[in-house]
């Protein structure tokens, strides 16, 4: 029986080249010499590091920059809060999702039960498993997702005939 998984994984390693390319750029940029701007990953946790809020926000659009130069969706990215350090630095973690959520996961189910189309949606552990007896209904049940669900970056993996 035909099926296909939805997922939500970022290519971590696009993220992490996003991270030193956008690390590097700040050690070299002349707006940012002494001062304690700065990006490091750990797992998937993306720490920023500056003197201002000013400045947290400057070395985000040049992380941003990078990530969506290198095809990575943004929207990956969960903001935390900016906490202060010592003196005036600041730091912000941004997290890497990667997952379905079970609320999302539960309104991607939903979706699906409720167009009626022949395609059955299972969760499974951090994915979406859509099975049909059709491969056009499976595509109609990708185009329905896409089109509906917006707020979080999906991709679809083991199309499976």
């Amino acid at each position: 029986m035909p099926s296909f998984d939805t997922v939500c994984e970022p290519n971590m390693v696009e993220v992490k080249n996003a991270v030193e390319n956008a690390a590097k750029e700040i050690a070299t940029r002349f707006d940012f010499k002494g001062t304690s701007a700065a990006l490091e990953l750990k797992e998937k946790d993306i720490t920023v590091f500056g003197d201002a809020d000013f400045q947290l926000s400057q070395v985000q659009d040049i992380l941003t920059a990078k990530l969506v130069k290198r095809n990575v969706d943004v929207r990956f990215l969960d903001k935390g809060d900016v906490q202060k350090i010592g003196g005036d630095k600041v730091k912000q973690v941004l997290k890497v999702r990667s997952g379905i959520e079970t609320e999302q996961a539960k309104k991607i189910t939903r979706l699906i039960k409720d167009s009626k189309m022949k395609v059955q949606a299972a969760i499974q552990g951090d994915a979406v498993r859509i099975t049909g007896a059709k491969r056009d209904d499976l595509q109609a049940a990708m185009a329905l997702i896409r089109s509906e669900i917006d707020d979080v970056p999906l991709s679809f993996d083991n199309f499976r005939d």
